[in-house]
């Protein structure tokens, strides 16, 4: 900390700039009329962030070059901790940051930003499909002078010893030119509130963005997308709207690389004029239906795809799946015929049915992926990019078939819970016009794999035993929280003190979570690569390091539990 070294520069670097070294390390530049100090992205964030000391030292202006991921309702507690660090150091703080897709899981949301002794004077836009993106204002280092001179105490602390000594590395030139002072055509910028989107906002953009960059950088042409005519794949359905609205916005305004890459992407000299024409070309829908799905969802995917204009499939495909049963039986035997629990059959024969569909799924996928384009007569543009739809409850809690149509290439709502979907989709029921939303909203989640009838209707909360609200729960205490099964037992006791629940029930709930969570924790090594929004997200090849084979039984915590369950209820029957 605060030391440089002369380090060598290559020959042919030398022989441009003229230098034989150059100083390299923890130092403060200064300027002829200022002095700046650095810090590193992360370094914000953390206790004994280097602007203090820096500031103390002399350093005016802090520069921070950030490669900062979007989260959920992260940033706001960015701004203020830049807002906090200008106010309490008084200076100027210039913050930027990456924008767009890093060929993985994270989409770094921008923002760059420049404040000045505690507000804001610049901000630029949180998500944008623009490669570059330039931020302005204009900061009086005189207010920055006077704001410090005003504390005494922070003059007390910056004359003791204790400050680091920053070496400086002398510039000869200044940031503002001497004729500026006399040039009543320049003023500072006036103080702005920063913008923050809200959630929902956030979940239209941020996804939208990162699946343009990566459509286009991937060189392929377009998505399919398997809609069930439920709140998810309807979620990643909007997403893809939302980026068409983008793109379609960019051609407007003239930008020429947003038209390239359409045009690139779509094999024609097209300029979509609004979301559903774009959405004609590299979106592409389809119904997988069998004997198990109901009228109503078949029906609430077609009009959503009518809404959203892509190129819509409805298919049945109860032969391919009755070819699957046939072969099997086949070959086992005319006595190896699986059935559904409904119709006698046992567990085993119940849920390999319902997986036969769930995985002829994503074969049907990835088939229609790369044959639609040539059926359409796409002579440009690649093969389709498969999107899956699998929420982060679900595979938290593992309630998904592996290598079913969740199983994709891109997952646009992959870290988003149940809970911020439907609310995202209500918001867009209302913001972006499309009525057709709400039927969404009213219908019950359902996976639609077993024989339906007016007494029985296959429920994804009643199968799980437990809801997607309190799975964001679990998830958030189980990641977060760093919680086992005793632990979060005893925090959901007082957390969840006013859902009249309890204590056995709360152990019951907790117990089944961890049950299904360690059973099912195998399916992470294969999920589909997700937008990161959340730092729940059970990721384990990036955001979750934990192991994938649990033992089941948890048999040391769940005594535990249960030992505490009957201390609870013995307490309460002595106070009774």
């Amino acid at each position: 900390r605060a030391q440089v070294d002369d380090f060598v520069l290559p020959r042919f670097i030398a022989q441009i700039t003229g230098q034989r070294t150059v100083p390299l390390g923890d130092a403060l530049v200064s300027t002829e009329d200022s002095c700046i100090g650095i810090e590193l992205c992360e370094e914000l964030f953390t206790p004994q962030s280097p602007h203090i000391a820096m500031s103390l030292a002399g350093a005016e202006i802090i520069v921070n070059s950030s490669g900062s991921h979007h989260e959920l309702r992260k940033l706001q507690r960015r701004v203020d901790l830049i807002r906090e660090a200008t106010m309490k150091c008084g200076g100027i703080y210039l913050y930027a940051n990456q924008q767009g897709c890093d060929g993985d899981r994270l989409y770094y949301d921008g923002s760059a930003m420049v404040l000045a002794n505690g507000t804001v004077l610049a901000m630029g836009r949180q998500f944008s499909i623009a490669d570059v993106e330039v931020t302005l204002a204009t900061a009086d280092l005189g207010a920055v002078r006077a704001f410090r001179a005003a504390n005494s105490s922070r003059s007390i602390q910056a004359s003791h010893a204790e400050v680091p000594d920053y070496p400086r590395v002398h510039v000869a030139f200044s940031l503002s030119p001497e004729h500026a002072q006399l040039d009543y055509s320049v003023r500072p910028t006036a103080p702005m509130q920063p913008r923050f989107h809200t959630p929902e906002e956030e979940i239209n953009l941020g996804p939208a963005c990162w699946l343009w960059d990566y459509l286009r950088r991937s060189r392929q042409g377009g998505f399919f997308l398997p809609l069930s005519g439920g709140i998810d794949s309807c979620s990643t359905a909007l997403i893809v709207h939302s980026m068409c609205r983008l793109v379609v916005a960019a051609c407007a305004r003239g930008d020429p690389q947003v038209l390239s890459d359409v045009r690139r992407c779509t094999g024609s000299d097209i300029v979509p004029q609004t979301a559903q024409d774009l959405a004609g070309q590299i979106l592409h829908t389809c119904y997988m239906g069998t004997a198990n799905s109901s009228p109503d969802t078949r029906a609430r995917a077609k009009q959503l795809a009518s809404a959203l204009g892509s190129y819509h499939v409805d298919l049945s495909m109860d032969s391919v799946v009755a070819a699957i049963v046939s072969l099997f039986t086949l070959v086992c035997g005319s006595t190896a015929t699986p059935r559904y629990a409904v119709h006698g059959g046992g567990t085993a024969e119940n849920l390999a049915l319902q997986n036969i569909q769930a995985r002829l799924r994503m074969l049907l996928a990835y088939l229609f992926a790369a044959l639609l384009p040539w059926v359409r007569g796409r002579t440009g543009g690649g093969s389709l990019l498969v999107l899956g739809s699998s929420n982060v409850d679900e595979c938290l809690r593992g309630y998904f078939t592996k290598y079913d149509c969740s199983s994709a290439d891109l997952n646009p709502i992959g870290s988003i819970s149940k809970a911020d979907l439907r609310r995202y989709v209500t918001y867009a029921c209302t913001h972006m016009g499309l009525p057709v939303l709400s039927s969404f909203l009213d219908a019950m989640p359902t996976a639609e794999l077993v024989p339906f009838s007016k007494d029985y209707v296959q429920s994804d909360e009643v199968e799980m035993g437990m809801t997607y609200d309190e799975l964001t729960e679990f998830g958030r205490l189980r990641k977060i929280g760093r919680c086992g099964p005793y632990s979060m037992f005893t925090q959901l006791l007082h957390v969840w003190v006013d859902r009249k629940l309890g204590p056995r029930e709360i152990a019951d709930k907790v117990k089944r979570f961890f049950f299904y969570y360690s059973i099912n924790r195998h399916k992470m090594t294969t999920i589909t690569p997700a937008y990161h929004a959340e730092t729940y997200s059970p990721d384990d090849n990036r955001f979750d390091m934990r192991q994938f084979l649990y033992n089941s039984s948890w048999s040391w915590q769940f005594a535990a539990i249960d030992n505490a369950v009957d201390r609870i209820e013995a307490l309460g029957e002595h106070q009774n």
